[in-house]
C-alpha cells in the first residue's frame, strides 16, 4: 500500500485540494431533489455524498459518466448537479445485466424521467462514449473488473478506455473497498475488495496522474479481511477515495 494512504485521516483530508470545500449550490440542490428515492436520501450522510461530489469537481453543464452505476444512486445525483445543460452517461455492463437482470431494471428506473441521462450497456471492454467527458465516477466497482467473469487485463483495458473518454484535464474518481496491502487479484471474488495500490497502479498505467485522496470513507477499525457483505462489517468497510486526472 502506498505511503499516502497510511497517513492519519484528518491530516490526509486537509492536505488534499478541494476535500473540505463547501458544497456548491448545485450539489446541495441535487441532494434536496424530492424526486430522488427515499432510500437514496437516507444514504446521503453515510456516503458523504456532498463532499465527494465536491471533491470530484462536478459542476453544472459538465458531461460526466457513472461507470458501473449499480442501483443508480450516483447517477441521479450527478444528473441533478450537471443540470439540464449537462449530461450523464449511466453505464451498466452487459456482463452484469446478463448475470442479474435486475441491473437492467435498476438502470431503467434511474434514467426514467431524466432527460439529461443516457443509458449505456455495452461490454466492459467495449465501453465508449460519443463525446469527450469532463469527469467519470466509479464507486465500489473497480474490484469488479477482477471478478471471475473478467479475463486477466480487463481492468487495464477499462482504464485505457476511460482515459480516452476524458477531455484533457478530466477527472476520474475511484472509490472502493480496501483489501490488505499486497492482496491478490482473487480477493475481488472472495471479499469484494481490492488492494488500493493495485488499483492505483492499473489506473496510472493508462496515463492518468494521481491528483489527490480523500479520507472521508476511511474506517481504521476495518481489518480489511472480511467479505464486505458480512453483517459484522457491512457499511463500515475501509474505503479509499482516489482522484486521478488526465494530463492537459
Amino acid at each position: 500500500m502506498n505511503a499516502v494512504y497510511a497517513l492519519a485521516p484528518l491530516a490526509l483530508l486537509i492536505a488534499m485540494p478541494g476535500a473540505a470545500q463547501t458544497p456548491s449550490t448545485a450539489v446541495q440542490r441535487a441532494l434536496a431533489d424530492p424526486s430522488r428515492p427515499a432510500a437514496d436520501r437516507a444514504r446521503d450522510e453515510g456516503r458523504h455524498a456532498a463532499r465527494l461530489l465536491t471533491f470530484a469537481g462536478v459542476k453544472p453543464g459538465m458531461k460526466v459518466a457513472d461507470f458501473i452505476m449499480g442501483g443508480g444512486y450516483w447517477t441521479r445525483l450527478l444528473a441533478g448537479v450537471v443540470g439540464p445543460k449537462g449530461k450523464v452517461y449511466a453505464y451498466q455492463p452487459a456482463e452484469f445485466i446478463a448475470f442479474r437482470a435486475a441491473y437492467g431494471t435498476e438502470q431503467d428506473a434511474a434514467v426514467a424521467g431524466r432527460a439529461n441521462i443516457v443509458a449505456k450497456r455495452e461490454s466492459v471492454r467495449a465501453i465508449a462514449f460519443p463525446e469527450k467527458l469532463d469527469a467519470i465516477m466509479t464507486v465500489q466497482n473497480w474490484h469488479d473488473l477482477h471478478l471471475n467473469f473478467a479475463p486477466e487485463g480487463t481492468a487495464a483495458a477499462a482504464a485505457k478506455r476511460l482515459y480516452d473518454a476524458l477531455k484533457p484535464g478530466g477527472v476520474l474518481l475511484v472509490i472502493d473497498h480496501a483489501a490488505v496491502a499486497g492482496a491478490p487479484r482473487t480477493v475481488a471474488d472472495t471479499l469484494h475488495r481490492i488492494d488500493p495500490a493495485r488499483a492505483r497502479t492499473e489506473i496510472e498505467a493508462a496515463g492518468f496522474q494521481f491528483d489527490g485522496e480523500s479520507a472521508l470513507l476511511r474506517q481504521p477499525g476495518d481489518p480489511r479481511t472480511q467479505l464486505v457483505f458480512d453483517p459484522a462489517i457491512r457499511g463500515k468497510t475501509d474505503q479509499f477515495v482516489y482522484r486521478f486526472r488526465k494530463p492537459r
